[in-house]
C-alpha cells in the first residue's frame, strides 16, 4: 500500500454527487473505498430522499453486496419478499440469480442514509429482472486500457458464429 494514502474518510466531508432519473430514482452518492486505499472491496455512501430509490432492482452474478442502514427507514425488496428496514440494520445481497435480486426504497419522512459494501471484481454481470435487461462490465481490456460496458436484453441474443467469416 502506498504511504500517501489517507486511511480515514469522514463521510460529512465527502463531496456527494446527486442524480435523478424519472419519478422513482434519486440519490446523492460518493465512493469511499478508493479514497482510503482499498482495491479489493467497493464501498459507497448514499443518501436517498423520501419515496425514492437509488437504483433499479438488480442482482450481481459475481459480486456480493451488503448495505448498512445508518439513518432512516425503508423497504428492502429481496427476491420475492420485502423487508422493513431501519437504522442499525445490515442487509445482505449475495451474488446469484434473480432469487437474490434486490432494491432499497426510502419509505420514511427523512433521507435514507446507508453504506454499500461489496466484493470487487474486474468482470461482472448484473441482471435487472423487472426490465429484462442485463449489464456486462469489465475493467480489464486488451492492453490494460479502457473499460467495457454493455447493457442489453436477452431477446437480442445472437448465434455464436453470427458475423464471423465462413470456414469453408
Amino acid at each position: 500500500m502506498q504511504s500517501n494514502i489517507n486511511p480515514v474518510a469522514r463521510i460529512a466531508d465527502l463531496p456527494l454527487e446527486s442524480f435523478s432519473q424519472g419519478d422513482s430514482y434519486q440519490s446523492a452518492d460518493v465512493g469511499i473505498a478508493e479514497r482510503i486505499g482499498l482495491t479489493q472491496i467497493g464501498a459507497r455512501y448514499s443518501e436517498v430522499p423520501p419515496g425514492k430509490t437509488g437504483c433499479p432492482c438488480h442482482v450481481h452474478h459475481v459480486e456480493d453486496e451488503m448495505f448498512v442502514i445508518l439513518e432512516g427507514e425503508g423497504i428492502y425488496r429481496f427476491g420475492s419478499k420485502s423487508y422493513t428496514v431501519m437504522a442499525g440494520d445490515v442487509l445482505g445481497a449475495p451474488r446469484g440469480g434473480v432469487e437474490y435480486a434486490h432494491k432499497l426504497t426510502n419509505t420514511g419522512k427523512g433521507p435514507l442514509k446507508y453504506l454499500s459494501i461489496s466484493t470487487k471484481s474486474d468482470i461482472d454481470v448484473c441482471e435487472y429482472p423487472d426490465s429484462g435487461k442485463f449489464l456486462v462490465s469489465s475493467t480489464v481490456v486488451a492492453g490494460g486500457v479502457g473499460k467495457f460496458r454493455y447493457i442489453g436484453r436477452g431477446k437480442s441474443s445472437l448465434d455464436y458464429w453470427d458475423g464471423e467469416d465462413s470456414a469453408e
